[in-house]
């Protein structure tokens, strides 16, 4: 099974980053079990929405941003469109980047202690370079399977150590229901969850590891495992973080010092290799996307190998090193990342739903009907978080 898997892998890495990670910890922290049906239902519109993007990339081998700008033939419509998602993907993941580093420094913090601390921002971002420069996509797929097992691996043991009452959490996920002042929790939960420029990062992938129309049910069954596998881990953190007894945690590396009294120095220990296998994956996960969305957007038609390509992972890479390595807290960025992702995540929906609708693109692998409606719901769902997260951020909600 982990020989088959492919690109999913990477997607789910990608939305498994430390951003991910303190939404669940303070939705378990806040509202127990309440908020998990929140991720379920987050977990399979980023399921319906990869698929679409990965079905996209096997049936025409070309990127989400290329089959756009072929598909739009007005040219001032079409490199408008293509403007905004350039802008939006690349300063919303150099943004991100800071956070990822961050986090992934946090886990090192718990593993390794204080003493080389102003040095984890540097050693992370050459681990990054390293794997981005010289790997190929076969290594990297490698590297993310093993990091995603051991990501999932850890969050979940923490989650079994915390010995959950089964009903109550059966209730949590299957029973929809929204707590006095929970509607922001579960706008952070989708919008960690549904990530943007993971549509753009498949469809690229996709067209690396398969080339044929027969590939489609190996990647249907590749984005399933890892969606899964996602989700397993952020359901796992809030099963966590709902059994620490305060509401006094603000970050993931704070549940872990919460729950070390009632399980042991075994809780930090998982969730410091957790939280630095999120931060890591994703550190890496979100440079690599921005160049694929540069790749296609410019029509470069560039390999991994390629200068160009190169010089877009290596710009968001050190952006998100240097806010770090100056004490340049990554938290106001995240926030104008937060507006971006709110603002794009709806446009890039309707336009992924349009062009896998056009038998001219996708011939007979075009969406069915439940798919589109499906579809709809989350792009009428995605338009409501959107504008409430953009709410929110600048104080209005």
């Amino acid at each position: 099974m982990f020989r088959k898997l492919g690109p999913g892998v990477l997607v789910a890495a990608a939305f498994i980053g430390p951003g991910t990670v303190t939404a669940c910890t303070l939705a378990g922290v806040g509202f127990g079990f309440s908020l998990l049906w929140a991720m379920l239902l987050s977990i399979i519109a980023t399921y319906i929405l990869q698929e679409m993007s990965a079905r996209l990339g096997i049936v025409t081998q070309k990127g989400l941003a290329d089959v756009i700008k072929q598909e739009l033939h007005n040219p001032w419509v079409r490199n408008s469109v293509i403007a905004l998602i350039f802008s939006a993907i690349i300063i919303g993941n150099a943004s991100y980047e800071a956070g990822n580093i961050g986090g992934a420094t946090l886990g090192m913090h718990a593993l390794f202690g204080l003493e080389y601390s102003t040095w984890y921002p540097y050693i992370l971002g050459a681990v990054a370079f390293t794997l981005l420069f010289f790997g190929s996509y076969k290594t990297l797929e490698k590297v993310f399977i093993f990091l995603v097992l051991i990501m999932s691996l850890s969050f979940l043991a923490t989650a079994l150590l915390t010995g959950p009452d089964i009903l109550q959490l059966l209730k949590g996920l299957f029973i929809p229901s929204i707590p006095e002042n929970g509607i922001l929790t579960i706008i952070a939960l989708v919008g960690t969850t549904v990530v943007p420029y993971n549509l753009f990062l498949h469809a690229a992938l996709v067209s690396e590891k398969w080339k044929t129309i027969s590939d489609l049910n190996l990647a249907k069954r590749d984005t399933l495992v890892s969606i899964i596998l996602g989700g397993v881990v952020s359901i796992s953190i809030m099963i966590s973080a709902a059994a620490i007894k305060t509401t006094e945690v603000d970050s993931v590396m704070d549940m872990a010092k919460a729950l070390e009294p009632l399980y042991g120095a075994a809780a930090l220990y998982f969730m410091g290799v957790g939280l630095f296998a999120a931060g890591i994956t994703s550190a890496i996960t979100a440079p690599l996307a921005a160049a694929y969305v540069a790749n296609s957007c410019f029509g470069w038609k560039a390999t991994m190998n390629d200068n160009r390509f190169r010089s877009v992972w290596m710009i968001i890479l050190i952006l998100g090193v240097i806010f770090l390595s100056f004490g340049v807290k990554p938290i106001q960025v995240i926030k104008f990342a937060q507006i971006t992702n709110g603002l794009l995540l709806p446009v890039i929906a309707v336009f992924l739903l349009w062009v896998v609708n056009r038998t001219g693109v996708m011939g007979r692998h075009k969406n069915n009907k439940t798919q589109n409606l499906i579809g709809t719901l989350i792009i009428i769902l995605s338009i409501i978080l959107g504008v409430k997260s953009i709410l929110s951020v600048i104080g209005l909600l």
